[in-house]
C-alpha cells in the first residue's frame, strides 16, 4: 500500500479531510529541499475548521487535547510536503520530528502529546519509514497561543 492510501484510509477512519497547505505567515518557507532531503518549518494546530487548536496544556486544555493538537499539525505538515512534491510517495523516511508544547508549569507529558503527530506518522508512512528521531520539549508560550508546533525532516526517494 502507498503513502498516499494509507493516508486516505486514515482520513476516512476518523472522518476528517486534510487542511489546506499552509502560507507563510512571516518572512519563511514553509518546506525547504536539499538534495534528498526535506525540511518543513514548524506546523501549528489547524483543525478541518480551519480554527487553530490554542491552549495550554496541564492548564486550560488536557493532555489528550494536546495530542490532538499534535495531530493536526501533522496533518498541516504532509499538506504542506504532498503540495511542494506532489506526492507523498516520494517520501523514503521520516528522519525526524521536533515538537513543541505550550506547557503548564509542573506538566512533563510533552513526549505523550507529540505521540499523536508521531502515531499519524507512523499509520501514514508505516512503522519502517514513520518513525524516526525525536525531540519533544515544552514553553511557556507559542505563536498566536498555538497548543503545539511541530517540524519534521524526511528523506525523499530523489531529488527531483
Amino acid at each position: 500500500m502507498t503513502h498516499e492510501e494509507r493516508l486516505q484510509l486514515w482520513l476516512e477512519k476518523n472522518g476528517v479531510r486534510l487542511p489546506p497547505r499552509s502560507e507563510p505567515k512571516g518572512l519563511y518557507r514553509p518546506v525547504v529541499q536539499v538534495g534528498t532531503w526535506l525540511w518543513t518549518s514548524g506546523h501549528l494546530p489547524v483543525d478541518s475548521t480551519g480554527e487553530l487548536i490554542r491552549g495550554t496544556v496541564g492548564a486550560d486544555i488536557t493532555e489528550e487535547r494536546g495530542r490532538e493538537a499534535a495531530v493536526w499539525a501533522g496533518l498541516g505538515i504532509l499538506a504542506s510536503v504532498r503540495g511542494y512534491l506532489g506526492s507523498l510517495d516520494r517520501v523514503k523516511r521520516l528522519i525526524k520530528l521536533t515538537g513543541l508544547v505550550q506547557s503548564a508549569p509542573g506538566f512533563h507529558g510533552q513526549p505523550s502529546v507529540i505521540n499523536g503527530c508521531s502515531q499519524l506518522f507512523a499509520e501514514v508512512f508505516g512503522n519502517d519509514c514513520g518513525i524516526g528521531l525525536r525531540t519533544a520539549f515544552g514553553t511557556p508560550t507559542l505563536p498566536l497561543g498555538a497548543a503545539v508546533e511541530i517540524e519534521a525532516v524526511f528523506e525523499l526517494t530523489d531529488s527531483v
